[in-house]
């Protein structure tokens, strides 16, 4: 399989796992507050949990995701925020009122869009550039030196062997 379907089945796992795990929460919280700020704060800890699980498995960064990686990847959350802010007051312009389920369904179904989109920008900007760096240093061609002589008098070559 391609690396890029590998990587969009890998940010389906974790980050529609994190999604689920996100709606429950927003309706959680939503009887508490007012939905938009329920769905502010869900999304703002969500983001931070699946821009790591994305760092660590999803795009092999090799490690937790720098504040760099986090801050680009805010926006791409905020743009995830605004289009199902703007799903929900369209569900509820529409249905007089909506059930549960009917809620669950379109809130999931704009997260969903969103994480298309989302994944797009984390592959092609947030994760792109540490990934091209690794693997430039990683298939850099070593130089060899065309005599003996040289090679022990190139500092640079020396501390690049060793």
């Amino acid at each position: 399989m391609p690396d890029s379907v590998m990587a969009f089945a890998r940010f389906v796992l974790c980050g529609g796992g994190v999604g689920v795990a996100s709606s429950f929460a927003v309706a959680a919280l939503a009887a508490q507050v007012p939905w938009a700020l329920a769905n502010a704060a869900v999304t703002a800890g969500s983001t931070l949990v699946a821009t790591d699980l994305h760092a660590r498995f999803t795009f092999g960064a090799g490690g937790r995701a720098t504040w760099r990686q986090h801050a680009q990847s805010a926006g791409s959350a905020a743009a995830a925020y605004a289009m199902t802010c703007a799903a929900m007051i369209a569900l509820r312009a529409t249905v007089e009122s909506p059930g549960a389920l009917c809620e669950q369904a379109v809130y999931l179904s704009a997260s969903a869009l969103a994480g298309v989109a989302r994944f797009a920008v984390l592959r092609l900007v947030v994760f792109a550039r540490g990934r091209s760096q690794t693997a430039a240093v990683a298939h850099a061609p070593l130089p060899v030196p065309t005599d003996r002589t040289a090679a022990l008098t190139d500092r640079e070559a020396l501390c690049h062997a060793a």
